[in-house]
């Protein structure tokens, strides 16, 4: 950037600039002390001051996203990153650049003095590289966000699905709320997974706390019945309802050769006979 006094600016009065700037932030409402040490603060805020004293000297113009300007932007996607996983809001992220402005700008108008046309100039230098930055954090604060939701969605669907031993050979996966195709991933991976791990011989699927079945929901447990079935096991589908009956009648889905039980007991007791366990002193059928 030819004609700009920024980058001597900043050089010169490297030590002021962050003193200046650290008293901005701490001064300000966006202040998460509870989140992020003033020692830790400051040494983000020096870093920052030399790669953009070093990014200002070297890029031939003022966009950030020339390879000049890497190094600052890998430094503010960490800060951002990091500052996403412990809370901060976009806009408390952004400040963190956006308040260097007043500093700087105070800094060159001393540097200018009367020379109001070089002091423009640079004053909108100055503004369009902060304003570019600062929307970068923005950008990386919200992707981090969205990936922390997106892992905390596929935990909760794990944790949703749990796969339960209840006797040698039989497994348990109970079902609550809404199958759609993601889910379904989880149901099957989970199940084959203990299947592989246990070595069972039947699983019971209760969908007794699925509150609808439409084709869908339908398609997603045949899927997943065939699939335990490569896998040596076979189904029982429990759960039911006289509703749920005349829906899957309704829908014309073939559930010919799935063994379907009304409730989790009766599926449990078929279970155990299947795999030679009396049950209410009942001898064990084959």
């Amino acid at each position: 950037m030819e004609g700009t006094k920024i980058p001597e600016v900043i050089e010169r009065h490297q030590t002021a600039l962050l003193d200046d700037w650290m008293k901005q932030q701490l001064a300000a409402s966006t202040l998460r002390s509870d989140l992020l040490p003033s020692a830790e603060l400051r040494e983000q805020s020096r870093e920052f001051l030399e790669l953009l004293r070093q990014a200002s000297r070297q890029a031939g113009s003022t966009d950030v996203a020339a390879p000049a300007w890497q190094p600052l932007r890998d430094m503010l996607t960490r800060v951002s990153r990091s500052r996403g996983e412990q809370g901060f809001s976009p806009s408390e992220t952004a400040t963190f650049v956006f308040s260097f402005k007043q500093p700087l700008f105070s800094r060159l108008a001393e540097a200018y003095g009367g020379d109001a046309k070089g002091l423009a100039w640079d004053t909108w230098l100055a503004t369009a590289i902060l304003d570019q930055l600062g929307l970068f954090t923005t950008e990386v604060h919200q992707k981090a966000r969205e990936a922390v939701i997106m892992r905390q969605q596929q935990e909760m669907l794990e944790l949703s699905t749990p796969v339960v031993k209840v006797w040698d050979g039989v497994l348990a996966l109970p079902l609550i709320g809404t199958l759609d195709s993601a889910r379904t991933q989880v149901v099957m991976e989970s199940l084959l997974q203990r299947i592989v791990e246990t070595g069972a011989e039947v699983a019971i699927i209760d969908i007794t706390g699925v509150a609808t079945v439409d084709t869908l929901v339908a398609q997603h447990l045949i899927k997943t019945i065939t699939a335990a079935r490569l896998m040596g096991a076979d189904c029982i589908v429990s759960g039911i309802r006289p509703q749920i009956a005349a829906t899957i009648v309704h829908l014309g889905v073939d559930l010919t050769g799935v063994v379907t039980k009304a409730s989790l007991a009766d599926a449990l007791t078929h279970a155990l006979q299947r795999v030679g366990v009396s049950v209410n002193g009942r001898p064990a059928r084959a």
